[in-house]
């Protein structure tokens, strides 16, 4: 299961419908949505193999470790092998401890050993706490840039075509659950509502995304507790450069703030604005909001709107649009949009619209990373070490999103139409199968012809509307009132001469 690293270190699902709220994929009014743009690569498929082993490069690797305050000692848990370890575990369907010493034990990771030692001979214990050890005193920083560098490499090896000249990334925000374990609660505190009356007892992280709308990849991400806003997070997010760059949001992000970041950051946004701010907006430019509104207007802040650190609170200029969206089977809507993108004739209306209804692509993106890399829950017994799981199982997704581009722009079908599951079922499968020795490059071929097959099924019939409510589970045993403590205190009092 190491191949993935090792290969390169021996050298110096069906998409459910678009949301109520979301804009049609197609003009309205027209035919069907329009195809996406097929992705392209000049690699051949022993050149993607060659790709593929550069994901992690070990050069890179140590010069980052180099970078780091932290020294390392000759262990047998290298920083490498931790590394990859890390990774190996959101990969799995399962991400116990025992998994990891059970693949080095087998010699997994013997040629990720140093010279003259193999890992496979140095553990002699099942016990999984040298490994728990090992990814504690790897450092944060060693996750993060591995990731932006998982980002940077896809869009190197597989080419997107650009909308009207631009890149175009997705952004939202999403939460997950952790136990209160260890310093948790300080870092991510519980949530409680106003009207609640029992004391929670699952703590809240907040986290957001930019997701590459072309591959699926995401390209950056950031985890902070609850009361930290979505719009706070973002601002952190583009602190780094994102010029060539158009974000594509939801009404959460059409504020003042998350559009004075972007500009900050060298980009572009289209962000979707509620009715009142769009109103406030027109009335400030001495417009009328009415559908089919597309003027030029100039967003000054407000004594109430935030601006990030260290911005100034300057104007911004942008273009207004309103637009009624009228579909058969779907109520009509009027779509109130924000953007920077100033040129009408390059940027109309219609096709800002129509970029806008692939927004709920990145709806999909989030439920790949909560559901099938199972990062929805965090079950660690820190903040720094959920921080850890959280990229670790993003760095995952990379790999599998990045196998997935080259089979599709290899076999030229729209990558939108592959299953996510299954391919990551393949690549685990060819990992496993090629970890003892170098993979050939007919296994390759074959995998990437594999998940290029994998495609999700046709619906001949639309899935009927489901009502969004929960059924209750049956509850066969009490709720658990006040704190866990007091209740075994209870117990073992209510027990103690049986």
């Amino acid at each position: 299961m190491y191949i993935i690293l090792h290969t390169y270190m021996s050298k110096p699902k069906s998409p459910p419908r678009a949301p109520k709220d979301s804009a049609p994929t197609a003009k309205p009014g027209s035919g069907p949505p329009t195809p996406s743009p097929l992705l392209h690569t000049h690699f051949s498929a022993p050149q993607l193999l060659a790709q593929f082993r550069k994901l992690l490069p070990v050069t890179l690797l140590r010069s980052w470790l180099a970078l780091s305050p932290k020294a390392f000692y000759l262990r047998a848990f290298t920083p490498l092998i931790t590394l990859w370890y890390c990774i190996f575990q959101r990969l799995r369907d399962h991400h116990h401890l025992s998994l990891v010493v059970e693949d080095a034990r087998a010699g997994g990771a013997d040629r990720l050993s140093p010279r003259g030692k193999r890992l496979s001979r140095q553990l002699t214990s099942e016990a999984t706490t040298s490994f728990s050890d090992a990814r504690q005193r790897l450092p944060l920083e060693l996750f993060e840039k591995t990731l932006h560098h998982t980002a940077t490499q896809t869009a190197a090896t597989v080419q997107a075509p650009p909308w009207c000249g631009l890149s175009v990334a997705l952004l939202d925000g999403t939460t997950l659950r952790l136990r209160p374990m260890g310093d948790i609660p300080q870092a991510f505190p519980p949530h409680r509502p106003g009207n609640a009356k029992k004391p929670p007892y699952w703590c809240v992280a907040r986290g957001v995304a930019l997701f590459a709308l072309a591959t699926g990849v995401l390209l950056d991400s950031l985890l902070g507790p609850l009361r930290a806003s979505e719009q706070a997070l973002t601002a952190l997010i583009l602190k780094r450069s994102w010029k060539g760059w158009l974000l594509v949001a939801d009404r959460n992000f059409g504020v003042y703030s998350v559009a004075r970041a972007t500009v900050g950051a060298g980009a572009h946004l289209l962000a979707r604005l509620t009715q009142s701010r769009a109103a406030k907006l027109a009335r400030s430019a001495g417009l009328t909001l009415a559908p089919g509104l597309d003027a030029r207007i100039t967003w000054r802040p407000t004594r109430h709107d935030q601006c990030p650190e260290g911005l100034t609170p300057e104007p911004i200029e942008g273009r207004l649009i309103a637009q009624r969206i009228e579909r058969p089977g779907f109520r009509s809507i009027t779509l109130y949009l924000f953007t920077t993108l100033l040129e009408a004739q390059t940027y109309s209306a219609q096709a800002l619209v129509q970029l806008y209804g692939q927004r709920w692509q990145v709806e999909l993106d989030l439920r790949y990373v909560k559901a099938q890399m199972d990062l929805g829950f965090l079950d660690c017994h820190s903040a720094d070490m959920a921080r850890k799981e959280w990229l670790a199982g993003l760095i995952a997704y990379n790999l599998i999103r990045w196998t997935m581009a080259c089979a599709a722009a290899r076999a030229q079908v729209p990558l939108e139409t592959l299953s996510f599951s299954r391919a990551r079922e393949l690549l685990v499968g060819w990992c496993l199968r090629w970890s003892a020795r170098n993979p050939t490059i007919a296994s390759w071929m074959l995998l990437l012809g594999r998940i290029a097959k994998a495609r999700l099924p046709k619906r001949r019939k639309p899935r009927p509307s489901e009502p969004r409510a929960a059924r209750p589970f049956q509850k066969n045993h009490a709720e658990l009132v006040g704190s866990r403590a007091e209740a075994r205190q209870k117990l073992a009092a209510a027990n103690a001469k049986s």
